[in-house]
């Protein structure tokens, strides 16, 4: 005779957390008894009430779902569930140490970096920034810290020259989503210990706000090529022409002999060596070259000036004549 399935209750609320969600209602082993998410909230220029895409996914999987504007709302109702664990994977809302304490075995924790790098709520950002090659998943309990708790499991996945945020995010949402089923079976099973984190080798993602997407061109090329992949697609990287805010969703550090078209003549590295950063010096067949703080040059290859669609690089060039300009002017930069 099989053993009873392990009762759990799933808390998530946006699109990456909806693989792990999947996962879960298709282990055999596994009962979903409960999905908690964040209230619908208004979308879109009508402010239309949405459903978060986890309960859009549990109503799709015949899922009871709650959805309370606290946590605590709920910790009775899910205490009388008698659950073996609970699985959480961006909830968005910090869980209190009475939560935790409702099913007998705990909490465990989808994160979406190797713990302790990057603990916080903007984990894939903060690691592109940095430059980092890796990246990975993390399964752990919560405790009341801040990503603190004991690991059960981890899984890596590099980081690809070419990555976003969106696409590091989506990878590891399918990659962690059997890693967390494998980290409650262990943890009710007791077949995983849980193993302490060093804390000496914590590093910070703090939430990333609009404003932080706001392109320092006094940075070197690379750190700011850095910068468009890291906040791609949300809150996406950004600069002013002129009174104009400009987004960009697309660059590359230009090397030596990368030139082509109108600037092949080597003006534009020539006005680089004397131009403020952000100047835009000239423009190739695929973009504008944009002066860095380190003298190098950057190519915007596909940008969105307000109001607009999104462009090549060249379509910006012909429409904007952002020759001779320098981005971020008005901005203060």
């Amino acid at each position: 005779m099989s053993a009873a399935p392990l009762r759990c209750a799933f808390l998530g609320t946006p699109e990456p957390a909806v693989p792990a969600l999947r996962a879960l209602a298709a282990a055999e082993d596994l009962a979903v008894e409960v999905v908690i998410t964040n209230p619908d909230r208004p979308r879109d220029r009508g402010h239309r009430q949405t459903a978060p895409p986890v309960k859009q996914a549990a109503l799709d999987l015949d899922l009871p779902v709650w959805q309370p504007t606290k946590p605590r709302q709920v910790r009775d109702d899910l205490a009388a569930l008698d659950l073996d664990v609970a699985a959480v994977v961006a909830y968005g809302a910090i869980l209190p140490a009475d939560v935790l304490a409702t099913t007998r075995h705990g909490f465990v924790n989808l994160h979406f970096s190797l713990l302790p790098a990057w603990r916080g709520a903007a984990p894939v950002p903060h690691a592109l920034l940095a430059g980092d090659t890796e990246i990975g998943v993390t399964c752990f309990r919560l405790d009341p810290g801040m990503d603190s708790g004991d690991v059960l499991l981890t899984a890596r996945e590099p980081i690809h020259h070419d990555d976003t945020a969106g696409t590091v995010t989506q990878r590891l949402a399918e990659r962690g989503a059997p890693v967390l089923v494998d980290a409650l079976r262990g943890l009710v099973r007791g077949t995983l210990t849980p193993q302490p984190q060093d804390h000496e080798q914590a590093t910070l993602a703090p939430k990333i706000e609009p404003d932080d997407a706001q392109l320092d061109w006094q940075q070197p090329a690379a750190r700011v090529e850095r910068a468009v992949r890291a906040f791609n697609p949300w809150p996406g990287a950004h600069t002013t022409l002129g009174e104009r805010r400009v987004k960009v969703h697309a660059a590359e550090v230009v090397h030596a002999g990368e030139v082509a078209g109108d600037a092949a003549s080597g003006l534009a590295a020539a006005a680089a060596a004397t131009a403020e950063p952000g100047a835009v010096v000239g423009a190739d067949d695929a973009g504008p070259l944009v002066v860095c703080g380190d003298g190098a040059l950057l190519r915007l290859r596909e940008v969105q000036p307000a109001g607009k669609a999104r462009m090549d690089g060249r379509a910006f060039v012909n429409g904007y004549q952002p020759q001779g300009q320098r981005l971020g002017a008005s901005a203060g930069s």
